[in-house]
């Protein structure tokens, strides 16, 4: 399959925005060679090469299981902090040098300030992406948008940062905090939804036993 330029190239195993930057937008051949080149010299394992997205950017975090499966208020990206000139990516640059604790990044918007019926669509992506992988208890799930405004999953995050303290900009406790929730609740709600799950499926085995 030939995929149009712009490309997006990032290496896929790492996270917390490692080997994506500035430079990840590939706009021609020649450009794409170079940043593949040096992601693979960087970090010695495969690179994804997929179109390009142009349209915004939202993060939902789901907790739950089977049918029992929420999505907390959705966090959406605001590229308009961003520094002049800066492509819109919440890359490494964007997360750990630009984003301080004594200049923070305002980069999150949560709830995110969307159309209800376009909220619903991103849900409604983001719940069937996560019941079609067979995530368990918690996710985050990141989305981006065609230009046409089309939802499209970029990846599922099982293991979530939940970095506590507000000023860290970590999306699951932000989201949890729109919902209502303290940093407690929401860790104290994770546990009791694995351990329904667990005790849940101990009772079906000692039935059939």
């Amino acid at each position: 399959m030939k995929l149009p330029f712009p490309l997006f190239a990032k290496p896929a195993l790492e996270g917390s925005g490692k080997g994506i930057t500035i430079r990840n937008i590939c706009h021609s051949r020649a450009e794409l060679l170079a940043l593949a080149g040096d992601l693979l010299r960087s970090y010695r394992q495969p690179i994804l090469v997929e179109g390009y997205l142009s349209g915004p950017e939202f993060t939902v975090a789901i907790l739950g299981n089977g049918d029992d499966a929420r999505c907390l208020p959705i966090v959406g990206l605001r590229f308009d902090a961003l520094p002049d000139g800066a492509p819109p990516i919440y890359g490494y640059e964007a997360k750990w040098l630009w984003d301080t604790l004594e200049q923070p990044l305002e980069i999150y918007e949560c709830p995110a300030d969307i159309p209800e019926d376009f909220a619903e669509e991103i849900r409604s992506v983001a719940l069937r992406a996560y019941h079609a992988l067979g995530c368990r208890d918690w996710c985050r799930i990141d989305i981006r948008c065609t230009a046409e405004g089309q939802p499209m999953v970029v990846e599922l995050n099982p293991l979530p940062g939940i970095l506590p303290d507000p000023r860290d900009n970590s999306c699951v406790p932000m989201a949890a905090r729109a919902a209502g929730m303290t940093y407690d609740q929401l860790i104290q709600t994770v546990a009791d939804i694995a351990w329904r799950r667990i005790s849940g499926r101990r009772l079906l085995k000692a039935a059939a036993a």
